[in-house]
Order: C-alpha cells, then structure tokens, then sequence
C-alpha cells in the first residue's frame, strides 16, 4: 500500500451504524427497525423457495422485481434500479454522476452516509443548514455539486419539506437532485411524481423500514431512464441475491398490509411525541418512524447512558447531528410504554 493511501485511508471516517447489542431483554430503539413482521407473503415465498436454485446465479436485472416496482409506481421497468440495500444506490450514484473535480451536497444535519461517501469519492462535501426547527431552506443559488443529497423526510429530524419547494430547488439545481427517500411510506407527502417528471432527479427507496426487510437488504432507485442505465453500468453483475428479489417482490404485492402496518407505526408516533412533550420534551414534528427529541433539562447523552443501563437503546449523535438530541424508533405499543416508564424513573431519580 503506498503512503498516499494509507494517508488517505488514515483521514477517513467511516459510517457508525446503530449499537447492535445482543441480549435477553434488550430494546433496540436506535437503527429505526420495524417492530412488526414483514407480509405473509413474504413467508409464503420462503416457504416455497427452492434451495436447490441458489447453485444458480441470481437474474442480475432482477427483471421480475423491477416489474413489480414498475408497477407500483407507475414506471417502466427501465426506469428501476434495485440493490443491495439503498446504501448501495447511493454508492453507484456517486460513482456514476458526481465527476473528479465535482462536489456532493447535503442539509445538515441529514444523514452521515453522505460524508462518508465523499471522502471515498475523494471530493468535498457541501453542507447547506436547515432553516428554524429543522425546517426548508432553499440551498443557495451558487451552491455547485455534482450532486445533492435530499433526504426526505429527514434523518435525524423526522422532518418533511414543502413539496413545492423542493420542486422549485430541482428545476434551478444544476446537478442531479438524490430524493433519499427511505422513510417515505410514513410520511403524508412524496418526490415519486417528480422522479417520475424531472431529467434530473433520482427517488431512492429502502424495503428496510416500512416493509420489514432490513435483514434481507434491498433499495431501489426511480427516475429518468437515461440515469438508470448509467447506474447499471456501475453496478456489480449479480448485486441482488435470489432469495431477497423473491421476498421483496412478495413484499412490494402485498400494498393492503404494508398500509396497515405504516398507519399503526402513525398512530404510535403520534401518541410517543405527546406522551414526551408531557414529560417536558421538545420534540420535533416527525414524518418517519421515529421521533427527534430533547428531553428538557436533562441532558441528552445522560437519558441515552441512563436508558441503556436499562437495556433500551436509542441514537445519539452529538457529533454530526446536535448535542441536545435523541433519535427514538417507533415501536409497538407495549415498547413504547417500557420507554415512557424508564423515562419516568430516570427523571425522579
């Protein structure tokens, strides 16, 4: 390894995902993890796979699950990507679209992924800061990247931004806008239509969150199909195993229970956000399925020691996201009580 690498490698910071601690009796509210099992067709699919196929390669168009996403969405086929997970997607962007000397850009604070993504694409990272509340700004006029990284709704902040707003910021972004989409499902408003409409958008989506697959690892892309097939250039031949395109397209045909799923994780995030706003919370107005929150006058690393000394973990990020905030999953009712009762001890103690 020359010196120039290992300098390289050295400066680099990669991603920390969530604390994947093990245990009886441990709550993971920290990766932003469904509480609730995938569709029972993804169960029917298991069952009826056949062992004896995986001798074989995978399609490595995963033809049958591009259609079933084409569908959904109203696209053509060739207006899909899907891979091994989104993170991939967002890999295959920046090796695709973001050029030696460009640049890559984000809100901030968004999702760290980015910074890391750049570092390896040897480019500077641009950050544009979010207006009060973590709400809209218009990135400025002379912002030059390559590409911008929209994450909506946001993570940490849970938060949603004008549709109209981001339609105008695409129409005068010069780049190509990445409409990082893995929280969609739960929020009231999406970038599918202008994915479907603008040459320079890209919808990236996740089966990870709403659909229960984070263990299977599939993403896709949606957009222009001049854009699609550049990322397939880029892409690794067989990216996407059997067993995963089967259970994902049984997934993404079973829409009735993925809407069941997604209004009860609604209506559990409505119900956390007041139970912490009447324990003296601030608490971000959320579209995802998670909540941001400062808990007031304790101090937001002390609730995350305190609530993992209890076996709960939740996501804190003083670093790259605010000192004073806490990422909390949605989970299921009986999950939800648990916090709310461990937060309660810890403030009277």
């Amino acid at each position: 390894m020359n010196l120039w690498i290992r300098k390289a490698v050295r400066r680099m910071k990669g991603y920390t995902p969530g604390e994947q601690r093990a245990g009886r009796g441990i709550l993971k509210l920290n990766t932003n993890e469904n509480p609730y099992p995938p569709s029972p067709r993804v169960t029917a699919a298991l069952r009826q796979f056949s062992v004896s196929s995986l001798r074989l390669y995978p399609d490595p168009s995963s033809r049958m699950l591009r259609e079933a996403l084409a569908r959904l969405h109203g696209v053509s086929p060739e207006q899909i990507l899907v891979g091994n997970g989104s993170d991939e997607i967002l890999r295959l962007i920046t090796l695709a679209f973001v050029e030696d000397d460009g640049a890559i850009a984000r809100f901030d604070p968004s999702y760290s992924l980015y910074d890391v993504l750049a570092q390896c694409r040897g480019v500077p990272l641009r950050r544009v800061a979010l207006g009060p509340g973590f709400g809209w700004r218009m990135p400025p006029a002379g912002l030059r990247a390559s590409v911008f990284f929209l994450t909506m709704p946001n993570s940490p902040t849970g938060r949603s931004y004008p549709g109209a707003e981001i339609g105008r910021f695409c129409a005068r972004f010069e780049g190509i806008v990445i409409l990082d989409e893995a929280y969609a499902e739960f929020a009231r408003w999406d970038g599918m239509e202008l994915a479907r409409t603008r040459p320079n958008v890209l919808a990236v989506r996740t089966l990870s969150k709403a659909y229960g697959l984070a263990g299977a690892r599939l993403g896709y892309a949606v957009g222009p199909a001049e854009l699609i097939a550049a990322l397939n250039k880029v892409k690794d031949s067989y990216n996407v195993n059997r067993l995963t395109q089967e259970i994902a397209r049984a997934a993404v045909e079973d829409q009735e229970y993925l809407g069941r799923v997604v209004s009860r994780i609604r209506r559990t995030r409505e119900r956390l956000s007041k139970r912490l706003e009447a324990l003296g919370f601030t608490v971000i107005p959320s579209e995802a399925n998670f909540v941001w929150a400062s808990p007031g006058r304790m101090k937001a690393h002390r609730l995350t020691e305190a609530l993992g000394a209890q076996g709960i973990l939740v996501r804190y990020n003083a670093e790259e996201w605010h000192p004073d905030f806490v990422r909390i999953t949605v989970g299921t009712e009986t999950q939800m009580r648990r916090l709310i009762q461990a937060i309660q001890t810890i403030q009277g103690s």
